[in-house]
């Protein structure tokens, strides 16, 4: 490695906007996010998985259409 080429990695305290703080390292000295794994919605549960349908599944559930009749 050529010296005084690479930046000096050092530690790097991380505030979210929630409150929580860690530390990793980084060249910067201090950072501030908006959201972590303790309040991002993907990461908490709180995230709704949306179901897309096809125009005519959607037509046939608005009537009543998609119960078979035996």
């Amino acid at each position: 490695m050529k010296k005084n080429l690479h930046p000096e990695y050092k530690n790097c305290k991380v505030t979210c906007a929630c409150g929580n703080s860690f530390e990793v390292e980084s060249t910067k000295s201090e950072m501030h996010i908006e959201s972590c794994n303790l309040c991002h919605p993907a990461y908490t549960g709180a995230q709704k998985a949306t179901v897309k349908r096809g125009r005519a599944e959607q037509f046939n559930r608005k009537y009543g259409l998609d119960k078979k009749e035996k």
